[in-house]
């Protein structure tokens, strides 16, 4: 029998009035504000409140292999291992990011999971949920305004138009943007610059709401927002009156602070968001996590050994729906790094083998002795898409045993006063498993600048490729014997990291030549269709 498709699923399901889930949580009705019957925002005296009178519970992240493009449900399996410990006897809650509007209508469709192991209202959740991303790009955008308003009225502050590295941004994939030339038309229409566009939740508006603490901690960021230099090199920041792919703090805070274990994700595979989230995110929280869980699938494995291509939109290659064991245990190299990653913060690992119906029991099983060997505390096959939290309850235990264990010590990647250029050379050659970093001459100059400006504490935050453990996405598996190449260096001062690019990464996507939003409508009735 066919599976119904996880927007028919979402809307076979009547969500609980939110008000009743804030009060199981122990949230006071005036705590929250709703936004219908399914939505709300907690306050942030809320957050303290509950702090202050509940210990805090276990904290556990989900992070994933190296993913083909087409994801490996490392969303889902958030989801699942939630409502699995939920089954287990445990209070649960789960902390994820809201999805860009550029990938639910280029290539990767909705970001709430899947099956029976998704959130809900699906729609909403996928198509504005409260705003949030959109009152961002207002912000980040009114700093631009700002900035090229100050141009236009003498330039007072001496800023050097050539060095500005504010963008403006919007949320939808949009490749004829990325670098444009405005205040054409004459001096009336300000003055003639070149200028880019970046995707919204590149923004560091965006990485500043997710890692500020407190109100105070959120204005403070702002402030230190860099967007230029002047012509005798002093930083020109947002104070002058002129967003790491992790959920934010203060959500994960409310989530450990009313529950007994918090799930949470982080973007892309162990290489990005795991990194990521152990090197900035809990600098900046102060919170360490309990265990961690690597998601990894049959299909991604098969691919990393070598077979078949994977392809958004395009019919799956037969090469990776029929057994094959020696491809598995070539491509078993990518999750035993993966895996390794996270033992080299010192946190527990377990593996979360995401079964499809096309999977054998001796694909599982060598799956399982791989991750085992490569010092994972468990791998479980887990069946939450067909069957929600039921197909996670063995992952479910797992984890909360990893987590109750309490022997292990957390440890960072490297300490905040090593030079920015031995930061990101650590990076690439201890995570990505690179020879070494090949600094193009802007990459340097743009170190040496930010040090001398007093920023060479800040950790980093690489941006490169998820579909490879390097920076190009041809090379599976585990890439070795290759230089990392760094082109160019940005500043996040607001957010607290620099932000290196490597190869041909970029912060405003393109869409796709059939871009999933293709496929969504309104129908007769007012719903929403085609969403997946």
């Amino acid at each position: 029998m066919s599976m119904p498709s996880d927007l028919d699923i979402a809307r076979s399901v009547t969500p609980r009035p939110i008000v009743d889930v804030a009060a199981d949580l122990g949230l006071r009705d005036d705590e929250i504000e709703l936004y219908g019957r399914t939505k709300a925002k907690v306050t942030l005296e809320a957050i303290s409140r509950v702090e202050a009178e509940r210990p805090r519970g276990k904290y556990v992240l989900v992070t994933a292999i190296t993913p083909t493009p087409l994801g490996e449900g490392k969303t889902t399996t958030t989801v699942g291992l939630a409502q699995g410990l939920n089954r287990i006897g445990r209070k649960a809650s789960v902390a994820i990011r809201q999805p860009s509007l550029g990938p639910v209508f280029g290539i990767k469709g909705g970001a709430a999971g899947g099956g029976y192991s998704q959130i809900i209202p699906m729609e909403e959740f996928n198509l504005h949920l409260t705003g949030d991303i959109h009152a961002i790009g207002a912000a980040h955008n009114l700093a631009s305004a700002f900035l090229d308003n100050h141009l236009h009225h003498g330039n007072a502050l001496g800023i050097d138009p050539f060095s500005i590295r504010w963008p403006r941004v919007v949320d939808i994939s949009d490749r004829a943007i990325r670098k444009a030339i405005i205040g054409l038309g004459g001096k009336e229409n300000g003055v003639l610059r070149e200028a880019e566009w970046v995707i919204t939740v590149a923004s560091e508006v965006m990485a500043i709401l997710a890692l500020s603490t407190s109100l105070r901690d959120l204005r403070e960021r702002l402030g230190r927002i860099v967007l230029a230099t002047t012509r005798d090199g002093k930083a020109v920041t947002t104070e002058d009156n002129i967003a790491h792919g992790n959920s934010s703090i203060l959500a994960d805070r409310l989530a450990l602070a009313t529950s007994e274990i918090t799930v949470t994700e982080g973007g892309f595979g162990a290489d990005m968001g795991a990194e990521k989230f152990f090197d900035i995110k809990c600098r900046a929280s102060g919170l360490v996590p309990d265990a961690v869980v690597v998601v990894a699938t049959v299909r991604a494995l098969k691919m990393h050994g070598g077979l078949g291509r994977v392809v958004a939109g395009k019919p799956l290659d037969p090469a990776l729906t029929t057994e094959n064991l020696e491809a598995i245990r070539a491509g078993g190299t990518n999750l035993a790094h993966c895996v390794g990653i996270v033992r080299m913060y010192g946190i527990p690992a377990l593996v979360a083998i995401n079964a499809f119906p096309t999977d054998t029991e001796a694909e599982h099983a060598l799956m399982r002795e791989i991750a085992l060997a490569a010092g994972a505390s468990d791998a479980v096959v887990c069946t939450h898409w067909a069957e929600g939290g039921k197909g996670a309850e063995g992952l479910a235990s797992a984890v909360w045993a990893a987590a109750s264990d309490g022997g292990h010590e957390f440890r960072l990647l490297y300490p905040d006063e090593m030079p920015l250029r031995d930061k990101i050379e650590l990076i690439a050659t201890r995570v990505y498993g690179a020879d070494g970093v090949e600094f193009a001459p802007p990459a340097a100059k743009a170190l040496a600048e930010y040090t001398a400006m007093g920023y060479g504490h800040l950790p980093v935050c690489m941006a490169k490729t998820h579909l490879s453990l390097s920076h190009d996405p041809a090379l599976k598996g585990r890439p070795t014997g290759y230089r990392f190449p760094i082109r160019e260096v940005r500043l996040a001062a607001g957010a607290g990291f620099i932000y290196p690019l490597a190869g041909e990464m970029r912060t405003m996507p393109g869409l796709p030549s059939h871009p999933a939003g293709e496929k969504i409508d309104i129908d007769a009735d007012g719903n929403i269709v085609g969403l997946f």
